[in-house]
């Protein structure tokens, strides 16, 4: 056997300081931890499943929080997938949900039957991002690919699209979006509910959650740790606040705008939200992050201030 270093070149297989697997020769590896932790957010987080009993809807990684509509009560689960992987039937894998103390067990059934097939079906979606896009240039194309590669991008071009190498090239995709309209009435003064937005103690009181808030035009702000990220577009204190304002599940990229009008009225006051840009298929995760993540929280924040008080 040759020396590293000896021999004949053809039989020698070395890293190339441009990365390069030549001509698929030898095994690539990458780590695929943190964009899988990534990919697998934009998967789960978001899913909704509801009957007649209930609502369920899997807020951060691996925590389901749902609601039981004929008492309003609200319950807290965990969902485990133990055996995930690539060599498994999608339909194979076992999906483990749990509860935490309560009565919720129509909602524990409601995931383990309709929030089960949901998650075996995002499940499927990341295997098949992680097959198409994650291993992109770890195996290259074959003559026969790259002919075709060719030929696809001869048809781009005609079209005005310029691709540099065989550099995957983000290009802008319409997605359908729908405007949302809500109101909600708060037993509280316009001063102290514009703060409940804009004071990053009092947001982590309502969210539960750590927070970044930079309530100025401009700022940022992440909520529910990380799932909620966006930007302060303009604030009127204590009459408006505008946001750039997305969910990790959306489509990268791709914010809605909310605008918040505090409206006071004798011994209340009136939030208007206005959203626009909403994906269409995110309308009812939407709604549900708003009533009852945000509205019903900060009721519970403001009773709980005002029976402390």
């Amino acid at each position: 056997m040759a020396k590293w270093g000896q021999g004949d070149p053809r039989w020698i297989v070395e890293e190339r300081e441009d990365g390069t697997n030549v001509n698929n020769w030898h095994w690539t590896e990458r780590d695929a931890t943190s964009w899988s932790k990534g990919k697998l957010r934009e998967f789960l987080v978001g899913i909704v499943v509801e009957n007649e009993a209930g609502r369920c809807q899997i807020s951060e990684m691996k925590q389901v929080e749902g609601i039981i509509k004929e008492s309003g009560a609200k319950h807290k689960g965990l969902i485990e997938i133990p055996n995930l992987s690539e060599e498994n039937e999608v339909e194979d894998t076992e999906v483990n949900v749990s509860k935490k103390k309560g009565d919720g067990d129509v909602l524990k059934e409601l995931m383990r039957t309709a929030g089960t097939a949901q998650v075996r079906e995002a499940l499927g979606g990341y295997l098949k991002a992680l097959k198409t896009e994650f291993t992109v240039g770890m195996i290259l194309p074959t003559k026969a690919t790259a002919t075709q590669e060719l030929t696809i991008k001869r048809k781009l071009s005609e079209n005005t699209l310029q691709i540099q190498g065989s550099s995957p090239v983000p290009l802008g995709v319409r997605i359908p979006t729908v405007a949302l309209h809500m109101t909600e009435m708060f037993d509280t003064a316009v001063e102290q509910l514009y703060s409940i937005f804009t004071v990053k103690d009092l947001v982590q009181k309502f969210s539960k959650s750590p927070a970044i808030l930079e309530a100025e035009k401009g700022g940022k702000f992440q909520m529910f740790d990380g799932n909620i990220t966006g930007e302060y577009v303009e604030l009127l204190t204590n009459k408006k606040i505008i946001m750039k304002w997305r969910c990790t599940n959306w489509p990268e990229e791709h914010y809605a705008t909310v605008a918040l009008n505090f409206v006071p009225t004798p011994g209340q006051t009136e939030l208007q939200l206005d959203c626009k840009g909403v994906p269409a298929c995110k309308e009812e995760n939407m709604k549900f992050c708003w009533k009852q993540q945000h509205f019903e929280e900060i009721k519970g924040l403001l009773q709980l201030t005002t029976l402390n008080g």
